[in-house]
């Protein structure tokens, strides 16, 4: 559907780095990085209001890059939903299909159609500046939807939204995809929005993507430290790797792929298994370890433990640590599956 190949893009004092990636029709897909690593930047692009120093955009094959944004048939949703407030609600909806000359029974057609599906028909007369956040979303939204646009551009949609509100609107707009079946990008810093509304995300640091695939894939097998470290990942570590060994500190992990010399790895908290008894399981990697200090997460505990010259992280459930009675200083047993261990790039 859309491709972007080595798309470089120079901004007062920022630049975006020879971006590559792609969105499959109907997909929702999510650009998810830190604030100021260029993911506005890159909307603005694609939708035709910077234009490119290098690079390609196309849609549907067809090449984009040079047109003006009202012939790319893409909507831009900006955060602060570019509404007109000397509008009422009907009047912002209706404004692009006025501009292409479309019939007021199309219009009305279209209209009435697009209001149904996210129930605004009873706001259609009001002026946008009486909206609240959650209404003037859905209103920026009509707006683009009833264009039929072959793609749509979302920046931080739920930025300006309540956030007892914020879960509702992401289960509607979940509700509105299945309905009309719309293909999006999706720009955002949360990993809420990405988990639960992405078929596939992109890690955006620095003005570069770092890493595309699948939600799952990406937040469990990180392509390097800087995606591993963004994603929240605190078992990284470093070592000097021979064949399926990695020594770190003096502690041999078995890894689960070949490897000659200076690797970097990561180990995923909820992978390691805590006992205050020797583990007896078909994990190849069992060390004992002190535990250094615990943080009450509610649901889950977090714990700090020492083994050997390294640090890891492990989560337990909170019922599994009361029944435990951990303390600082005690010592357990962990271990985790040689699979479990993710070898960077």
């Amino acid at each position: 559907m859309l491709r972007v190949e080595n798309l470089f893009k120079k901004w007062r004092d920022f630049r975006l780095e020879s971006l590559s990636f792609e969105v499959e029709k109907g997909e929702h897909f999510m650009i998810l990085g830190p604030s100021g690593s260029g993911k506005t930047l890159l909307l603005e692009t694609i939708a035709g209001i910077h234009k490119p120093e290098s690079g390609r955009i196309l849609l549907e094959g067809k090449d984009i890059t040079s047109l003006p944004p009202e012939k790319r048939e893409i909507a831009y949703i900006p955060q602060n939903y570019g509404l007109f407030p000397h509008l009422n609600a009907f009047e912002n909806i209706i404004y692009g299909l006025k501009l292409r000359k479309i019939p007021k029974e199309e219009i009305r057609r279209r209209v009435d159609q697009i209001a149904e599906i996210l129930e605004i028909e009873h706001i259609l007369s009001r002026n946008v500046k009486n909206l609240s956040g959650g209404e003037q979303q859905r209103i920026a939204i009509a707006r683009a939807l009833v264009l039929k646009p072959k793609l749509i551009l979302l920046d931080e949609p739920f930025s300006n939204i309540d956030a007892n509100l914020k879960g509702k609107l992401m289960k509607e707009m979940k509700k509105w995809r299945k309905e009309i079946r719309f293909t999006a990008i999706h720009v955002t810093h949360s990993f809420e929005e990405a988990l639960y509304l992405g078929d596939r995300v992109g890690i955006m640091i620095g003005g570069r993507i770092e890493q595309t695939g699948k939600i799952s894939d990406v937040f469990s097998r990180p392509k390097n430290d800087l995606v591993a470290k963004f994603l929240g990942h605190e078992n990284i570590l470093e070592g000097e790797a021979n064949g399926n060994i990695l020594e770190v500190e003096g502690l041999r992990i078995e890894i689960p792929k070949s490897a000659k010399g200076r690797i970097r790895v990561v180990i995923p908290p909820e992978s390691i298994l805590i006992s205050k008894e020797k583990i007896v399981s078909s994990a190849r990697n069992n060390f004992k370890a002190s535990v250094q200090s615990f943080e009450d997460l509610g649901a889950i505990v977090k714990l700090k433990l020492s083994l050997g010259g390294i640090n890891l992280s492990a989560y337990l459930t909170r019922a599994s640590f009361l029944d435990m009675r951990l303390s600082e200083g005690e010592e357990v047993y962990l271990s985790f599956k040689t699979t479990s261990v993710h070898v960077f790039e």
